[in-house]
């Protein structure tokens, strides 16, 4: 038997290689994939061969990652209820993607994967191996084993494994688009998040700094007039944001398994792309294509988050996304000072902002009649609707 295991390298997913060989009397293969995150791949290797792997492989896919997914997270302003940018969310289905191509090109029966059996990374992970490999067998040997953490750590000296313990007091997910935060006192909602628990976001910076970022068709293309890559960009603006102890999320979050938990993130880049996007869009936009795109955006969210990447809606969203982006090029600069990230000001060749119009001082104003016709027009169904209900 082969089973293919998405592997991180830290405790549960170590331990699972030696639990899955020796409940199974099976090969298991190992995939990690590079989504941004910042770990020593090599020593992963060696862990997952240690650990009794019998074979790995380390696949980079942070490019495809910026590319394919972080692009979208852009132009459809993916924020799941107003706050979170889907870091953790957004790369799963990519993460699992990768590891159907290695368990396809294996023969592979099975693939497993270390969620739990209260996280939504269970639903992500399963649906998409569901979608593009349905005759593999699932495992998540954490719905399985009953184990504790303190029996984990137990099993794997046990058996001579090494492993990697993140943290003693939290549960760390990384990659390119932000930073997630687990466990300890971070789980009591009432309780202020601990300032050793960020790592991203810490304050190096006294002095605000101003930085404009230019898009093209929704997407961020240059900071400060360099032009870059976009996983380049995202990379550069963690560091520069972060540094203004921007990009924290708090918020108590409705789980797609059935109940509410605290959540504390890092996502500077993310936050500040698509704050900046969002104004841009709103200087383009017509008011009824920016109400449209608010439904859009929150339908996009949701899907990503609940793990239906594979929808067949979501590549419809993909799609107006594309056709409404067209539109929006241009450029958006921001301050950023003690934590605080405020837009100064926008411009687009597409906006039909005018201030000959806009401006109070000179220009264009209506005449006293075409006023008054208007607000007796615009008022007229709340008006008779008052009076007929006395």
């Amino acid at each position: 038997m082969k089973i293919v295991l998405a592997y991180s390298g830290g405790l549960d997913t170590t331990v699972s290689i030696r639990w899955l060989k020796e409940t199974f009397k099976a090969d298991v293969i190992t995939v990690t994939v590079n989504v941004g995150q910042k770990d020593d791949f090599k020593k992963i290797e060696e862990r997952a061969y240690v650990a009794g792997a019998f074979r790995h492989y380390t696949i980079d896919a942070v490019a495809e990652f910026a590319n394919n997914y972080i692009s979208y997270a852009i132009k459809l302003n993916g924020l799941y209820e107003g706050v979170y940018p889907l870091s953790t969310a957004l790369a799963r289905p990519l993460i699992a993607e990768k590891v159907v191509e290695v368990a396809r090109q294996e023969k592979a029966d099975a693939i497993a994967h270390g969620s739990t059996s209260k996280g939504n990374d269970q639903v992500r992970f399963d649906l998409t191996v569901k979608a593009l490999y349905p005759e593999a067998r699932i495992i998540a040997p954490a719905r399985i084993w009953n184990m504790t953490r303190e029996d984990e750590i137990k099993y794997a000296k046990e058996k001579g494994i090494p492993i990697k313990i993140e943290s003693n007091k939290y549960s760390i997910d990384e990659n390119l688009w932000g930073r997630s935060i687990e466990g300890d006192i971070i789980s009591d909602p009432t309780a202020e998040v601990p300032e050793d628990a960020f790592e991203w976001t810490k304050q190096t910076s006294s002095d605000k700094e101003v930085i404009s970022i230019e898009f093209d068709k929704g997407i961020p293309v240059a900071v400060n007039g360099e032009k870059m890559e976009l996983d380049k960009l995202v990379a550069l603006l963690n560091l520069k944001l972060g540094s203004h102890g921007f990009g924290r999320v708090e918020h108590i979050e409705n789980r797609v398994v059935g109940f509410k938990s605290r959540e504390v993130y890092e996502v500077p880049a993310a936050l500040g792309l698509i704050y900046s996007h969002i104004d841009l869009e709103k200087m383009i936009y017509t008011p009824i294509e920016l109400r449209f795109k608010k439904y859009v955006d929150q339908l996009w969210s949701d899907l990503v988050y609940q793990g239906l990447w594979l929808e067949p809606l979501r590549e419809t969203l993909h799609k107006i996304a594309d056709e409404m982006n067209k539109w929006v090029s241009g450029e958006v600069k921001v301050e950023v000072n003690n934590g605080a990230f405020r837009i100064l000001g926008r411009k687009s060749d597409y906006s039909p902002y005018s201030e000959k119009i806009a401006s109070y001082n000179k220009g264009w104003y209506p005449t006293d009649e075409m006023a008054r016709g208007f607000i007796e027009i615009w008022g007229m169904h709340s008006l008779m609707a008052r009076r007929v209900r006395g």
